[in-house]
């Protein structure tokens, strides 16, 4: 591998550039019109214009990007997330040009798509899911069977989404045939998939997932746990590094299912294994995310181990190069997404950063971002600013300095999500590790940051 082409934007691509520089590979940018000055362009060895500024013109467009990777020479792709990383189509394109994809195999990237069969998968390999139907429904009829059988509420998924994107709750049989076409419509306009499968509804779950990475022999890593339960609308807002709730013996079986998972589905690099943790303690298979993800920092800072690099190199033939028994998770991560949204109303706010002062950096300290002055917040991409993530040698003091670095994040000239952040950590719930996927709906409605009341002063 001696030419990387990361195929998407902002501060992951930057994140990908440095691994690479690290590892003696030269990078290619790719750039919309909206991003002809944005700093991971000029940060990359080399940088190419695809498209247009909405997503379909340009980081979304496979054959504007095949033709990026022929015109620089490139012999290998980083998809990074979001966009086209999780897209068989685009992974199938990348090698049949003859470049290496870093990511699962087209083929697995196509089953991997469909929620049921890895569902399918993880029943097959004796790992319990969340009660729901085995496979995708095809009438409403078999939906108001399900609210037969386990009762209200009930979720409503995309076979084929993702991001929190298409799960519709429903609470009786009135709701059934609304719900039904809604998702079917939502899933052919977003997903270019009109299928999906009903889950039980849990009550005051949390979100635990593992990160795993395998090498072309079969050689598979899992690398502990996230905590990923502070969430709106089924959005991440907070994770960390290891659970306050998991148990070393919880964190051995955790790992241990997610293996078998993937080995079975004949999973190849980096990916993540999500888990529903129910109110009693039982856990659940969720998903596989079949990418790198945003928060893969704070597993880095626990284990010590570059996730991006690791990456690079099983990509390029390597073996992970570390056993499951020599992964051990060191004091306490956690990573806040700062959004260009009003903390209060969750709406974008899209405008140029006048001004910018950013935390101070160490080795206990990680911003990633791709932020200047001057830079436009487009309207055309997802708000995510930045992440700010800290290490501590446990949690509290891993909180204290998150807290105390997001107060010395200022930007001006868009609203960010700082406050909400700054808001969750001082929380009685988070201290404690109480929270749960339900918590930051309830929190919201009882404090000056809920919907609809005051808006808190931009940062």
């Amino acid at each position: 591998m001696k030419k990387l082409l990361i195929a998407n934007r902002g501060e992951i691509v930057l994140r990908i550039i440095r691994a690479a520089r690290d590892l003696g590979i030269r990078t290619v940018a790719v750039y919309s019109d909206a991003d002809k000055n944005a700093p991971h362009v000029r940060e990359a060895d080399e940088a190419y214009h695809i498209g247009g500024s909405p997503p379909p013109r340009s980081y979304l467009n496979i054959p504007a990007l095949i033709e990026a990777v022929n015109r620089s020479g490139a012999d290998a792709v980083h998809p990074g997330y979001g966009f086209l990383a999780e897209n068989a189509a685009f992974a199938k394109a990348v090698v049949d040009n003859g470049a290496t994809w870093v990511g699962p195999p087209p083929e697995v990237l196509g089953k991997v798509e469909s929620k049921s069969y890895c569902r399918q998968v993880s029943l097959g390999v004796g790992v319990p899911v969340v009660p729901g139907t085995p496979g995708i429904v095809t009438s409403a009829a078999e939906i108001r069977k399900c609210l037969e059988e386990f009762g209200p509420p009930l979720l409503l998924k995309l076979d084929k989404g993702g991001g929190g994107k298409g799960i519709l709750p429903i609470h009786g049989e009135q709701e059934v045939e609304k719900a039904f076409e809604a998702s079917k419509s939502m899933g052919r306009v977003a997903f270019g998939s009109p299928d999906c499968y009903v889950e039980k509804r849990q009550r005051q779950p949390r979100h635990i997932e593992i990160q795993f990475i395998g090498d072309n022999a079969g050689n598979f890593v899992a690398l502990g746990e996230r905590e990923c339960s502070v969430q709106r609308r089924y959005q991440k807002v907070i994770e960390e590094s290891p659970s306050p709730v998991v148990t070393p013996e919880e964190r051995r079986k955790l790992c241990e299912w997610a293996v078998r998972i993937v080995r079975n589905m004949g999973y190849r690099n980096a990916g993540t294994v999500e888990f529903l943790r129910s109110e009693d303690g039982q856990y659940y298979f969720m998903e596989v995310n079949a990418r790198i993800q945003v928060e893969h920092p704070v597993t880095e800072f626990v284990t010590g181990i570059d996730i991006v690099k690791t990456q690079l190199r099983v990509a390029a033939g390597e073996t992970v190069g570390i056993d499951q028994e020599e992964v051990k998770l060191h004091g306490h991560a956690i990573q806040a997404r700062v959004y260009a949204e009003d903390p209060a109303s969750f709406l974008p706010s899209p405008g140029t950063i006048t001004k910018l002062s950013l935390p101070d950096g160490s080795q206990k300290v990680r911003i990633d971002h791709a932020l200047e002055e001057g830079l436009v917040v487009s309207p055309f991409y997802d708000p995510m600013l930045a992440k700010v993530i800290v290490w501590g040698s446990t949690r509290a003091r891993a909180i204290d300095r998150l807290k105390r670095k997001l107060e010395a994040f200022h930007v001006t000239g868009v609203k960010t999500t700082i406050p909400l952040a700054l808001f969750i950590l001082s929380s009685e719930e988070f201290e404690r590790g109480r929270f749960h996927t339900d918590q930051l709906v309830t929190l919201l409605e009882t404090s000056a940051l809920g919907e609809g009341k005051r808006t808190p002063p931009a940062r």
